[in-house]
């Protein structure tokens, strides 16, 4: 095996597949990279069994050949090269790197004990611009449950509809939905793992390409031109989420979002331990406080841009952590607060109902 590729290029593809790339001392290859240099392309793979990730980028092949390496040592180099391209020549299991300034041997494992990485080949589900995908895995990605107790819920579910997709996600304490405009080839739902969702909208931070996604049994693909994402599904059936969604609100105040989330962020400064804020509304005004015994107290008054609609007088007590994250994933300079009834949740939405957002949180207990 011998090529050339640019440094700039191997150093993107090897920060997209090196981040699930672990310390796994029962199975030594999980710890390296493959690369597969053939067509003019070097092909780069990770995988920790529930996930895996190729990556293709242009590569000027002499000889063509396939290698595993160490993951750690190879990415930490490379990352540190300045020269503008790298040239490589694997010996039996050696693998000797040089560019203009350094030269340097790594030792290989063999790519015969590399796990396979599927491809599913089935006809795309559906094509969307990665921008998309990653702003709705985003919205919801908060709210996924981090307990083992209810594996279900570890992982955002996404509904696949003819016109439509649900994304969704639940931790018990407050709930998220993002709901994008498509059309689907098929229609099924399917429960994507949190690590998963997780490494997507890392690697499509900064891409710009479509992404197309396939489903196979237990298997989901997200691909493009230049990788390919394969991860295993939650198996479990995730609970009828949208049954808890109240109807019908008793009060509602229209906010500044700007406004909103400042008030909150100041009030959990003085938030007890379990992190509760209040908002008190009644036909007059809005009052956002906390209390904690070690540092004080506060108070303000936000103001309602349309006029407060109140039936009755109330006062909710909220985990600011979580009212933050919400209102963070609101892409809306106005924000609508909404009380269903004591005890029940309260749901933050985009003055703008095209953005398709709902997000509640379950009120503390007094």
């Amino acid at each position: 095996m011998k090529f050339t590729v640019l440094t700039k290029n191997l150093q993107l593809g090897l920060n997209i597949v090196k981040n699930i790339v672990g310390k796994n001392l029962n199975l030594p290859v999980l710890n390296t990279v493959l690369l597969d240099s053939k067509n003019n392309k070097l092909n780069l793979s990770s995988t920790n069994l529930e996930l895996g990730i190729n990556y293709h980028l242009n590569a000027n092949i002499e000889n063509e050949g396939i290698i595993a390496i160490p993951a750690k040592i190879f990415s930490d180099f490379i990352s540190n090269i300045k020269d503008e391209k790298i040239e490589f020549l694997l010996k039996d299991n050696t693998l000797n790197i040089q560019s203009v300034n350094f030269k340097t041997k790594l030792i290989c494992f063999d790519p015969k004990d590399f796990p396979l990485i599927p491809k599913l080949k089935k006809d795309p589900v559906v094509i969307l611009p990665s921008r998309l995908l990653k702003n709705s895995l985003t919205s919801v990605f908060d709210s996924v449950s981090l307990s083992q107790t209810r594996p279900e819920l570890g992982g955002v579910f996404v509904n696949f509809n003819k016109t439509k997709i649900y994304f969704a996600s639940t931790d018990s304490f407050r709930l998220t939905e993002k709901i994008i405009n498509t059309n689907c080839n098929r229609q099924f739902s399917v429960i994507i793992p949190r690590n998963t969702v997780a490494e997507l909208i890392r690697i499509l931070s900064d891409y710009e390409k479509d992404v197309s996604i396939n489903v196979e049994e237990n298997q989901i693909q997200f691909s493009s031109d230049d990788f390919e994402i394969i991860s295993r599904l939650i198996d479990g059936r995730y609970p009828d989420y949208q049954k808890v969604i109240p109807a019908k609100s008793l009060s509602h105040v229209l906010f500044k979002k700007e406004d909103l989330q400042n008030n909150i962020r100041l009030a959990g400064l003085f938030s007890s331990n379990i992190n509760d804020i209040g908002l008190r509304v009644d036909k007059k005004e809005v009052v956002i406080f906390s209390k904690n015994s070690d540092r004080g107290e506060f108070n303000s008054r936000v103001k309602n841009n349309s006029g407060i609609q109140v039936e009755e007088p109330f006062e909710v007590l909220l985990n600011y952590s979580y009212l933050v994250d919400g209102l963070k994933n609101i892409f809306s300079e106005e924000v609508i607060f909404e009380y269903t009834g004591e005890g029940a949740p309260v749901i933050l939405k985009p003055k703008d109902t095209d953005l398709n957002f709902t997000y509640l949180i379950m009120p503390l207990k007094t």
